[in-house]
């Protein structure tokens, strides 16, 4: 499995139904529950940018690059999403690694 960190800014058109809004939130709540529960998604942070956009980073794991695309793509806010995807790769002095090693 490789692992990614995935940058998300959400863009909701104008004139998009509160409810609407409201539906795909809770079924994008859904979605990253069974991600999770699938060892796709392991950790998501946010951070305020401004007063009414958040920024939101997550740590995903997938087999490869294309296996991710259609993970995100099936998010129910993805056509809202603007996403930045990094590769990672384990750094030498990871402590996580650096304890395995010890051990």
């Amino acid at each position: 499995m490789m692992e990614f960190l995935v940058q998300f800014e959400m863009n909701i058109p104008d004139g998009v139904p509160e409810s609407e809004v409201e539906d795909r939130e809770r079924a994008e709540a859904a979605a990253a529950e069974t991600l999770a529960g699938e060892g796709h998604l392991v950790r998501l942070w946010q951070a305020p940018v401004g007063t009414s956009r958040t920024t939101v980073a997550g740590l995903y794991r997938a087999g490869s690059k294309a296996e991710l695309d259609g993970l995100l793509g099936a998010l129910p806010l993805y056509e809202w999403m603007r996403t930045s995807i990094t590769p990672l790769v384990q750094h030498p002095n990871d402590p996580m690694r650096v304890r395995v090693i010890a051990k």
